[in-house]
Order: C-alpha cells, then structure tokens, then sequence
C-alpha cells in the first residue's frame, strides 16, 4: 500500500518539528479568526454596500463550499498526508471554537447541537483531508479525487439537472478557485471536468439533493 501511495505523490518530510508545531499553530490562529469573522458577518446584512448585499456574502461563510475549498487549498498544499490532515483539522476546529466562543461570550448564547455537528464535521475532516492530499498527484486515483472535490462544488454553484443555472455567484467563484487550484495537464484536466459534471449531475438527481 505504500509503495502505491507513493506512485500517487511523494510526501516530504524534511520540516523540522519546530517548523510543524509553528505551521500547527498558525493554522489555529486563523482558524479561530475566521470563526470570529464568520459569525460577527452573521449579523449584517451589508444594506450600506449594495453589491456584498446582492451577493449575500454573510450567508455564504455559513456554508459548505467555501470552508470545502479552504479545507483544499490547505491540504493539497500540504507537505505530506499526514499534516494536510493535521492542518486542517486544526483550522477547522479553530474555527468552530472562535465561532462558538462569539456566540457565548458576545452575543450571550450557545446553539450546542450545531456545535456538535460541525465539531464531528472537524474530526472527519481529518480523514477527508489526508485523502485530499493526493489529489495533487499522478495518476488516475488523483485525477478522480479532483473531479470529486470539483464535482461537489460544481452541483452546489450550478442547477444541472432541472434546467441551468447558477445559484450562486460566490458558490460559482469558489468552484472556479478549486478549478485553478486542481489544474492539471491538458489531457487530465480534460478528463477530471468531464468525470466532475458526472459527480454533479449524480448528486444532484440524487433525494437528498436539498441539502447542496
């Protein structure tokens, strides 16, 4: 399994701890700044600057795609598999506990059941992110986990199944960084779209496709 992993792409582990535990670090540092970010966006509604009001840019930041797409960028980026899945673990339960700690010391309440699912939601990120690293890779295995991750933002951004349309702009925004940020040779990426539209369109006639 190893020696077929590293046909995919090969980790490098040259930091030294010191390096991992300052990276770790800062990966909780702005984790919890993004959670502050996210909930004090929660309450306003931008009426002062029409164009982020039309955009509903505070609801964006309470959904899936863009900490997807952070959760990518992080992990694709990493230096092995193993601290793609440490990094955004932590950025993730950073977040969370800047989101939560808003919630109960500013605003003066604490939505427990909510805080569990995304906490659940961080620890499985852990799992998804270790195997998100190897969609930098080569290979087939690579491609189709980019198609996966592109796919998955794709059926959020864009109605395929019952006419098209976007839903979003943002959401469309974030697919195309994902897009940029999984590119590949001519070839591959021509293949990783084609595979991702299939993982749409799956998931959209899919019953429970409400929840995109």
């Amino acid at each position: 399994m190893k020696e077929f992993l590293l046909k995919i792409r090969e980790p490098d582990t040259g930091d030294s701890l010191k390096k991992k535990l300052l990276e770790s670090l800062g990966f909780i540092m702005i984790g919890v700044l993004f959670g502050v970010l996210q909930k004090w966006m929660d309450g306003r509604a931008f009426e002062d600057v029409p164009f982020l009001a039309q955009l509903d840019i505070a609801n964006f930041f309470g959904e899936l795609p863009v900490w997807i797409l952070l959760g990518t960028l992080i992990s694709v980026y990493a230096r092995t598999p193993l601290r793609a899945a440490v990094n955004t673990f932590l950025f993730l339960i950073g977040m969370v506990s800047g989101y939560y700690v808003y919630c109960n010391f500013v605003l003066g309440f604490l939505p427990r059941s909510y805080m569990m699912i995304w906490i659940v939601m961080s620890c499985v990120s852990f799992f998804l992110a270790y195997l998100c690293w190897y969609a930098k890779g080569n290979g087939i295995i690579a491609i189709v986990l980019s198609a996966a991750i592109i796919g998955i933002l794709f059926a959020q951004a864009v109605n395929l199944t019952q006419g098209f349309y976007i839903f979003s702009v943002l959401k469309l925004i974030t697919w195309g960084c994902a897009v940029l940020i999984l590119r590949r040779k001519p070839k591959e990426f021509a293949w990783m779209m084609v595979i991702s539209v299939l993982i749409a369109i799956f998931l959209q006639i899919q019953p429970y496709a409400y929840l995109l």
